[in-house]
């Protein structure tokens, strides 16, 4: 069974094979005692979570990494020199590289977030939550694939191509996903995954494109635009207010920037040639 395979079944198992929610029909409505019960079952396997993730911060934080740029004060001085008055706005590919990055987190955080929910309604794939959590992995395998198959494509095809062709891919199953019904509108939801893998590395890349010296604080700045993962709660207020699948049509409308930044935003503006 391939990795991911195996880590998803660890998930589903870990956290909905111990909730009673993860293993009942959509739409059953459980008893306030149950609820609790289910609540109070789940509290161990995110404690471990946690654990985790302070015992791996601490020791990242006392693991000697070497300084970004090395040579010292006069190197760094030689490059604030360097730096002069360029100006990191004048680069249109990192000015809409940054939403860029922000806006396709929104997406794909927003359909790993709502994809048990998703093929768990009884229109779609009728499926328990434990058992929707089995086809999780095929939404990552995916995007695992389609890292290696964009990584091939872009040997012969400019990366602005490649992720053009991802976006209008992406935006076509999910619209697949949003007014489809059975097993088309889950499949469809499960493919985006491969169109999905090239997005933030070929992002971040044209993002930065041209930069020169100033290509550390444009980094910078794209690495703090994946905050915009944070803004799934408004899919999910989307889902509650206008239903589940309509939420998706903010997928697709993330597409839709990504297809703009592929085609016109991600090219080097005035500034590249002054940065370089």
């Amino acid at each position: 069974m391939p990795r991911n395979a195996r880590e998803c079944h660890f998930g589903g198992y870990l956290i909905l094979g111990r909730s009673a929610s993860g293993n009942v029909a959509a739409g059953t409505t459980l008893s306030p005692a149950e609820r609790l019960a289910d609540a109070q079952s789940v509290q161990l396997p995110y404690l471990i979570v946690a654990a985790i993730l302070v015992v791996l911060a601490v020791v990242i934080a006392r693991f000697p990494l070497p300084a970004i740029g090395g040579g010292g004060d006069a190197a760094k001085q030689a490059a604030k020199a360097g730096r002069g008055k360029l100006s990191l706005w004048r680069h249109r590919n990192l000015v809409f590289g940054v939403p860029a990055i922000f806006i396709y987190l929104i997406a794909e955080i927003g359909v790993s977030n709502l994809f048990i929910n998703f093929v768990s309604q009884p229109e779609i794939g009728n499926l328990t939550h434990t058992e929707a959590s089995h086809y999780l992995f095929l939404l990552w395998g995916g995007m695992m694939v389609g890292r290696f198959v964009g990584s091939y494509l872009m040997q012969g095809r400019s990366a602005e191509t490649i992720l053009a062709g991802a976006a209008i891919a992406a935006f076509a199953v999910m619209l697949v996903a949003t007014f489809a019904t059975g097993p088309l509108a889950m499949w469809a939801l499960i493919s985006v995954g491969l169109f999905h893998a090239v997005m933030f590395p070929t992002i971040f890349t044209l993002g930065i494109r041209g930069l020169g010296p100033l290509t550390e604080e444009g980094a910078g700045l794209l690495i703090m635009a994946i905050a915009g993962g944070s803004l799934v709660v408004v899919q999910g207020w989307a889902a509650d207010r206008f239903g589940l699948q309509h939420s998706f049509l903010i997928t697709a409308a993330c597409e839709l920037y990504v297809l703009f930044f592929a085609l016109w935003g991600s090219r080097p503006g005035r500034g590249a040639s002054d940065g370089a």
